[in-house]
This record gives structure tokens, sequence and C-alpha cells, in this order.
């Protein structure tokens, strides 16, 4: 509900906006060049902690196969080249209607530059992507409101349906996952401190309600607006946060993407089946691919999971075995995907040097401030 109409028109405004395709390309090109690279540390972190604790030894499987979920991801199958033409939607109302954030981006892209190159015509579509832009800021607040009920609920009813007996045995996963996530958000800062040159502590203090809101949540989206206001308030200039953000809730879901590799590791050691370091490694060239577009709304990383199980021919069992504590581990990669697009973006905006050295002093002082 939310997020369409929001990267939709934040697109839009952030392409249309900068009025610079030279600059335009240059600042997507840096961006996609540091999604990348994020994306592959996430992966190896993920495949070093599964390796090194062997979360999976151990668990006992249960009788999980008639679980509906599973049994609509095993359906799902990675198909890299077929994932590469589907880039390009045949009918974009219908991939609104779907959520396909990886068409919708490919779209809203190529929109915003024909809104730019139409000139004079084109200035009261910027306006009304502006305008709906900053509707769908409000629209979101009202929305989480009624959040904290939504979430105990759902955490209720997991609880309800597994039994707290289901975290024993999978408890080693979910401490596996934070330990990961955890080195991976520490070499993320450590590595954009030193090639961006600022204090990534502001930047945490200064998104930490999007990052609270996004690990109670377990849905990034609803995060989206509040942290585009903090990165803009810390002084990221609004044409690249209107284009880094929303470009990275397809191709740079860090979490998520750190949780395939560990997840599809985890479920061959509960089978017991051997992944030598040649098949782990075409792992995570295939997850590369696979975890660009995924949704950004609970749960959807699961069905990304099955369809990799599914082609490297493990159980697709495995899939519901994590079900029900994946509200718990989705808290965690949520977060993670927030902090690496907050990352991504004051990046990008030092590189294109938009973030002066003064701008960010001044930053400092208030986050000292607060």
């Amino acid at each position: 509900m939310i997020v369409v109409p929001l990267i939709f028109s934040a697109l839009i405004v952030g392409i249309a906006g900068s009025g610079d395709f030279k600059t335009l390309g240059r600042l997507g090109l840096k961006t996609l060049i540091w999604f990348e690279l994020a994306t592959t540390v996430a992966l190896v972190v993920g495949l070093l902690v599964v390796n090194v604790f062997h979360p999976g030894s151990g668990v006992v499987v249960q009788n999980v196969s008639d679980t509906s979920a599973v049994a609509a991801a095993s359906k799902k199958s990675v198909d890299m080249v077929q994932m590469l033409i589907d880039i390009v939607p045949p009918n974009i109302v219908d991939a609104m209607s779907r959520g396909s954030l990886l068409q919708i981006v490919f779209f809203s892209s190529f929109f915003g530059i024909a809104v730019a190159a139409a000139g004079e015509a084109g200035k009261p579509v910027l306006t009304l992507a502006n305008s709906v832009c900053q509707v769908m800021f409000r629209f979101t607040m009202q929305v989480m409101r009624l959040a904290p009920i939504g979430v105990a609920a759902t955490i209720a009813f997991t609880v309800g349906k597994f039994g707290l007996a289901m975290l024993i045995p999978l408890a080693k996963l979910i401490l596996c996952l934070y330990l990961a996530l955890v080195v991976f958000i520490l070499l993320l800062v450590l590595a954009s401190s030193v090639i961006a040159g600022v204090n990534f502590y502001h930047v945490m203090r200064a998104i930490k309600e999007p990052l609270i809101l996004a690990f109670s949540t377990a849905a990034s989206e609803t995060a989206l607006p509040i942290l585009m206001e903090k990165l803009e308030e810390f002084g990221v200039p609004k044409k690249i946060v209107l284009f880094v953000l929303p470009t990275g809730y397809s191709f740079n879901l860090d979490g998520g993407t750190l949780y395939s590799s560990l997840a599809v590791v985890f479920i061959a050691q509960v089978y017991n089946v051997p992944m030598d370091l040649g098949q782990q490694i075409m792992l995570v060239l295939t997850l590369m691919l696979a975890t660009k577009g995924m949704a950004a709304v609970p749960g959807a990383v699961l069905i990304t999971i099955a369809g990799t199980v599914a082609a490297f021919g493990l159980p697709i069992e495995g899939v519901a075995l994590i079900l029900g504590v994946d509200r718990i581990l989705d808290m965690g990669r949520t977060a993670t995907n927030v902090v690496g697009n907050a990352v991504a973006t004051v990046v990008v905006a030092r590189w294109e040097k938009a973030l002066p050295k003064e701008v960010l002093e001044a930053a400092y002082a208030k986050s000292y401030a607060d």
C-alpha cells in the first residue's frame, strides 16, 4: 500500500529534479557499484558464519511438508536469464499490483528521464510527483500509529501457532544470524568511514528512529519516509536521497541477502547435505542476482530462499523449519537493510562531493546537542 506510490514518485523527483543527465549517469553508476560491493560482502559474511558455527547440525527435522507457504514457494526456481528479461515490465500497472520493485524502479527511472527531457511540458508531472511523495510521507505516519497493535498481534499469532518450544532447537540459527548481521554492519561502517571520511556514529544516531521502526515492524518500507527525512536533515541533498534510497530497496537489501546465503547452507546442514567450496561460490553468484528486486516486505526473502533451495536440489521442506522463527529473524535483517541503504546514501553523497566537511561538522554538532 505504501511502497509503490512512494518509490514511483520519489524516483521521478530524484531523476527529473536533477535535470543533469551526465550527473545522473555518474550518480547511478556509483550507486550500483556500492550496492554490489555491499551485497557481496553480506553474502560472504553469511557463508563464513554458517560454516564456522554449523547452526544446522543437530536440528531435528519435523514433519512440516504440508506447509502451504512452502508448497507455493517450491514452485519457484531461479532462472537468472529470465530474471534479467523480467526487469522490463510488459505492463506497469500489473507490476505495481504485484509489488515487483525491480520492474517499478526500471519504469520509474525511464519515466523520470522522459519527464526531464520533456522540459516545460514535464514540469507539471514533476510537481505532481513531488506532491505525491510528500503526501505519502504523511500517509505513512498515519499508518504507523496502528503499527504497535499489528506487531503485537503478529508475534502473538506466531507464538500461539508454533509454540515457544519451536525457538529452542533454532536458537543457534537466531544467534548466528544476529552475529553475522553485527559483523556485517561493523565491517560496512568501518569501510565506509575510511572510504567516505564520515563518522558513522553520528549517522546511526540520526537514523535511530527509522531504525527502531524497521526493527519493530520487520518491514523496510515503513521506515522509508522517515529515513529520507532524517538523511536530508543530516545534510544529504534531497536529489541524492530520492534517487539512492528507493533504488536501494530493490538492489541493496543487505540483511535479506546475508540471510539468504546463511539460510540455504543451514538447510543443507540440517539434512546433512554437504556443500563444497565450488557450490558455495555458485550459491553466492546465484544469490547476487536472485536477491535483486526482493520485495522490502516481511517474509519476502523466504520465496528467494525457497527458489534457491530448489535450484540446488535441497529439500524444500527445510524452508518450513525456519518459518516459526522467521519473525525474529526478519526484525534483524530488516534493520540491517535500513542501515545498509542509509550508509550507501551518505557514501554516494560524499563521492559526489555533495556532502562537504562543513555540513558534516554541523550535523555532528546537532547530533551531540540531541
